[in-house]
């Protein structure tokens, strides 16, 4: 079995301020070792269960996070960003039986954590057909464009409830759920034995209950926090202007729809 696990941050229990996603200030260190913790626990539960490969993608800021040396050596890292439009699952294919996602948060303009964002600060909503998107929904339409099934999610609440009602059979497990400015946190050890937990279910379960059928058509919808920010992203081909703070985009082809984000988001 080949798992592709994809892992983020800003939903990692205990995490939630900026301070402690960012590599450059003191707080970071306890919770890059949790990350890394958290997708070592997801790692063991795939084994547990037979996964015979597994591939990581660092999808968190510099995706230059996660502590190598901890990994089991199953294990293949990619670090950093090549440019290809898949961003946060980078060399998925479909050679993969399930794409996991570990330490994933709410999308931009929720109040489910402190730290709830979309891509990036310069984004205030991003949609799809209408539909507010997080950056689950974004990957989990790019696994489903090239036939591998998400099957199980960690993170804050928000994405967990997010995550089930886009596939109704994941597996989730919210290790926080975000107050205002505040957290409310599963123990650190806690959480990686659910996670652990978690991922045997997902991958014991027959994952085809987790596939996800696309659209035939996409419209997206990008509202800036910035007027600036808008007008220039508007000069991608196919991208309208609307409004001040907004584009639109259509396209039947959804990876048209994952360049558009790599330019603009």
């Amino acid at each position: 079995m080949k798992i592709y696990i994809s892992a983020d941050i800003e939903g990692v229990t205990g995490v939630t301020h900026w301070d402690e996603a960012d590599r450059l200030k003191p707080d970071y260190a306890e919770f890059r070792e949790q990350m890394t913790a958290e997708v070592v626990a997801a790692c063991e539960g795939a084994m547990q269960v037979g996964a015979t490969e597994i591939w990581i993608k660092d999808a968190h800021a510099s995706g230059r996070n996660l502590i190598a040396s901890r990994l089991p050596k199953q294990t293949r890292l990619i670090r950093g960003w090549s440019g290809h439009p898949f961003s946060m699952v980078q060399e998925l294919d479909d050679s993969f039986t399930a794409l996991l996602m570990i330490g994933y948060h709410s999308r931009a303009g929720s109040n489910a954590n402190p730290l709830a964002h979309t891509n990036s600060g310069k984004i205030a909503r991003v949609s799809i057909n209408g539909r507010e998107a997080s950056e689950l929904q974004i990957h989990a339409y790019a696994a489903a464009f090239v036939g591998v099934p998400l099957v199980f999610v960690s993170g804050d609440e928000g994405i967990c409830e997010e995550a089930g009602q886009l596939i109704p059979g994941i597996g989730s497990l919210a290790v926080k759920r975000g107050i205002g400015n505040a957290c409310i946190n599963l123990h650190p050890h806690l959480a990686l034995e659910k996670i652990s937990a978690g991922v045997q279910r997902a991958l014991q379960e027959d994952v085809s209950r987790c596939n996800l059928t696309l659209p035939g058509k996409f419209t997206a919808e990008i509202k800036y926090k910035e007027h600036a920010i808008a007008r220039k992203a508007s000069f991608f081909p196919g991208a309208v202007l609307k409004g001040s703070h907004a584009v639109l985009f259509e396209s039947q082809d959804y990876f048209e729809v994952l360049r558009l984000f790599s330019f603009v988001l």
